[in-house]
């Protein structure tokens, strides 16, 4: 691990497989439900020669894989945290902000651009109707991390626009995680009782906080904190615990059954009444990230396609409604044949990760480095005038 005096903006360390295997399900999911959406929404019927449950599982999870994602933000901002800093308390909120601005605030403000651009020329599935507050009322939402929030009172956005409710969630976490840290991190019993009620705040807020608002129950900042809390817990444990006999086997099939599970069963009416079907899906998945992570699992080469997805999933993420609706389009105007809606799902996951790939190539991944690099020219600066004049007053 680094120590405090390690670059924090380094980003050589080594990628985890199981973490990249469960990110492309995450957004596996994410892509195959927006597709369904688009389908379900033109009244276009197929599926039928599918069981109800394999159905549902392969086309109706898109909010169990953000919830995947929370959980492993959650996780990854732990550990990676502890490898730069030590200690939870040593987090720098300045160099912490810095790193979170850098992975995603560029590919983000470049979205925003084009879809201000799309709706101004009334582009097609990227209008933002008047009734919920038109292109000025999604920018400050988007910019605030509110998008959730406008939705739940005033209606869906395109398509677009509506997948940054998450980052609504995750950047209201990414906000508060290094003051916290630095406020309570040496105070590890309150920093974990404080993880704890999120966890237990999440079903609550699925269960009943939503007040009967559909939007507010999948949106909701509660709702998503309680897999983020859960992977914090998670990445603390795996920072800190010993793991001399940990059984990885049990404990990573023990995850691939619970994520099973979770996925096949989620809308079983017990489990939604009392909020616990995400839960369960967030504890499945911080299993398997630790066991996965601790045994130093290395993918199979058929799940290499998968592990691709995931190594671009912010980039496939944000952009991947453009891939979706002019796919969309293209199968419409080609008549909505029956024996096209497969290779319209798979069209979709190809052009998707492409997409992303060339967006993270091109722009995300340079620019993100660019700005680490800079921030780190300054701090090396300061320090080094630190020292010269320590040496001069000395």
């Amino acid at each position: 691990m680094e120590g405090q005096c390690g670059d924090p903006f380094a980003t050589t360390w080594r990628r985890l497989d199981g973490i990249d295997a469960l990110r492309g399900l995450a957004i596996l999911l994410v892509l195959l439900n927006h597709v369904n959406m688009r389908l379900f929404l033109s009244h276009i019927a197929y599926g039928t020669a599918l069981p109800g449950l394999l159905f549902s599982t392969l086309v109706w999870n898109g909010q169990a894989g953000v919830q995947i994602f929370f959980a492993i933000s959650g996780f990854l901002i732990t550990v990676t945290s502890v490898r730069r800093w030590t200690e939870l308390s040593r987090v720098s909120v300045i160099d912490f902000y810095r790193i979170r601005f850098a992975r995603i605030v560029p590919l983000l403000l470049l979205l925003l651009v084009v879809l201000s651009i799309l709706d101004l020329i009334h582009a097609h599935n990227y209008v933002i109707s008047a009734r919920t507050g038109g292109l000025s009322s999604a920018l400050q939402a988007a910019l605030t991390f509110r998008i959730n929030v406008l939705e739940a009172r005033k209606g869906y956005l395109p398509g677009s626009w509506d997948v940054l409710w998450s980052l609504s969630v995750e950047e209201t976490f990414y906000l508060c995680f290094p003051v916290v840290c630095w406020a309570v991190g040496r105070r590890k019993c309150l920093f974990v009782a404080a993880l704890l009620t999120f966890v237990v705040l999440g079903p609550i807020a699925r269960a009943v906080l939503d007040h009967g608002n559909e939007v507010w129950y999948e949106y909701s900042y509660l709702g998503g904190m309680d897999a983020i809390a859960l992977g914090v817990l998670t990445g603390m444990i795996f920072s800190f615990a010993g793991f001399e006999r940990f059984p990885f086997r049990l404990v990573g099939l023990s995850g691939i059954a619970l994520i099973a599970l979770s996925l096949v069963f989620r809308r079983v009416p017990a489990l939604v009444h009392t909020g616990l079907e995400m839960s369960i899906l967030a504890i499945g998945t911080c299993l398997l990230m630790t066991a996965s992570a601790r045994s130093g699992w290395r993918s199979p080469t058929v799940l290499r396609p998968l592990l691709n997805l995931g190594r671009r999933s912010y980039e496939i993420y944000l952009t991947h409604m453009f891939v979706v609706f002019a796919l969309f389009d293209l199968f419409l105007k080609c008549g909505q044949p029956g024996y096209g809606i497969l290779p319209l799902f798979l069209a979709v996951i190809v052009a998707a990760g492409a997409l992303g790939t060339v967006t993270a190539r091109v722009y995300s991944e340079p620019v993100n480095e660019m700005l680490r690099a800079r921030w780190r020219r300054d701090r090396n600066g300061v320090a080094v005038e630190r020292s010269a004049q320590s040496t001069v007053e000395g």
